[in-house]
C-alpha cells in the first residue's frame, strides 16, 4: 500500500474542512434569510430534490434555486442545525457526504419540529468547493404540539 506524502494529506485536510463548511455556511444563510448566499454555495448546474415529500418541489440550476429558496424560506421560516457530517473524497475536485440536520420553524403561527439528512454531492469549481447537488430526506417535519415519534415510526 502506498503511503501519501504530507503534502497530499495536508490537501485532503483543507478540502475535508472546506466542505465540512459547505452545510454551516448553509445553515448561516438560511437563518439570515440570504438565499442569495444559499445559491451562491452551489455549482451553476448544482441541484436540491427532497423525494420523501413532493409537495416541495425541487430545482436545477443557480435560477430555479433562487426561486425555490425564496419561495421555501418564505413559507416556513426554518432554523436549521447540522450534526455528524461524514465526507468522502473521490478525488481533487469530487466529494461526497452525509451531514444530519434538526429543523425548529415556525408555520401558520405553530412551532414545527423536524429532523432528516443530506446526502450531498460536491464539485471543487475554481479552487473553491460548492454543492453539486443536495439530496434531503426528512424522518419526520411536525408541529411541536403533534409530536414526532408517529411520525418517525412511519
Amino acid at each position: 500500500m502506498a503511503t501519501k506524502s504530507v503534502e497530499t494529506l495536508v490537501q485532503e485536510m483543507l478540502d475535508r474542512e472546506a466542505i465540512r463548511d459547505l452545510p454551516v455556511r448553509y445553515c448561516h444563510c438560511v437563518w439570515k434569510n440570504d438565499v442569495e448566499g444559499i445559491v451562491n454555495l452551489f455549482t451553476e448546474d448544482g441541484s436540491i430534490s427532497v423525494p420523501n415529500d413532493p409537495s416541495l418541489p425541487g430545482a436545477q440550476g443557480r435560477a430555479n434555486l433562487l426561486k425555490t429558496y425564496k419561495q421555501a424560506l418564505g413559507d416556513l421560516a426554518p432554523r436549521p442545525f447540522i450534526h455528524n457530517h461524514v465526507v468522502e473524497l473521490s478525488g481533487p475536485d469530487r466529494a461526497t457526504g452525509t451531514c444530519y440536520v434538526e429543523i425548529r420553524a415556525t408555520r401558520d403561527g405553530k412551532s414545527w419540529i423536524g429532523a432528516g439528512y443530506y446526502d450531498d454531492e460536491y464539485a471543487k469549481v475554481g479552487g473553491e468547493w460548492k454543492f453539486r447537488s443536495r439530496k434531503v430526506t426528512m424522518y419526520y417535519m411536525v408541529p411541536l404540539s403533534e409530536g414526532w415519534a408517529e411520525r418517525a415510526a412511519k
